[in-house]
């Protein structure tokens, strides 16, 4: 049974729901993984939640890649593992290296809190395989620390070799080339800023959210 393990670190916010959303829709079987623990042998999927870890005190995400744990995620995702960041999981994932680039403030210097509409850039990864390219998503913000930022070469590398996962159709916070989200060179790790696991009802205004977690579940599993 495929099985995920959903990170926790002081000051996620975001796990809960992601909880829910994989137990109660998607059926797995999940369990939350404290940050100062060390072991994910059985877990097939890994997904680091949003929030404010460690108060997003220094840098966002600059505290939490020194937790236990992500020495374990870097190493389960050079084995193929798959690892979703969502927003400061995003954040965490580009301070840790395994993804290039980094977020810094939003372009109006403000929280961003609302509802945005993401055009599929790729779908062939293991985040994408449910979706069309050029399909629209919408889905929901919260965060301060949106803004995708990286040099030229990088920019162009992740263009040229397909990996955006998703762009912003109205870029809200600034971000270089419209980037929501992206994904490393082996395709098995994904980060993103908005949320799809508050978009997996349509109780909640979308269920757009379900194809990406379909998506990882349905090609791995």
């Amino acid at each position: 049974m495929t099985k995920c393990a959903v990170l926790v670190f002081p000051g996620s916010n975001c796990d809960n729901d992601a909880y829910f959303v994989l137990k109660n829709i998607f059926k797995i079987e999940v369990s939350f993984v404290w940050h100062k623990d060390s072991n994910l042998d059985s877990y097939h999927m890994i997904l680091i939640p949003g929030g404010f870890s460690y108060g997003d005190y220094l840098r966002t995400g600059a505290i939490a890649k020194f937790s236990p744990i992500m020495k374990e995620v870097v190493s389960k995702s050079k084995k193929g593992i798959p690892v979703i960041g969502i927003c400061n999981g995003f954040q965490i994932l580009l301070e840790c290296g395994l993804l290039p680039g980094a977020l810094i403030n939003n372009k109006n210097i403000k929280f961003l809190s609302q509802n945005v509409k993401l055009e599929v850039q790729d779908n062939l990864s293991m985040f994408t395989n449910k979706l069309n390219k050029g399909d629209t998503l919408e889905m929901p913000i919260a965060h301060k620390q949106g803004n995708y930022i990286a040099d030229i070469d990088t920019i162009r590398m992740l263009k040229d070799n397909n990996r955006i996962a998703f762009k912003y159709l109205n870029n809200p916070n600034g971000s270089q080339l419209d980037i929501a989200g992206i994904t490393n060179e082996e395709g098995n790790v994904l980060g993103m800023m908005p949320h799809p696991e508050r978009a997996c009802d349509k109780i909640l205004g979308s269920d757009d959210g379900k194809l990406i977690f379909q998506s990882i579940i349905d090609s791995r599993f």
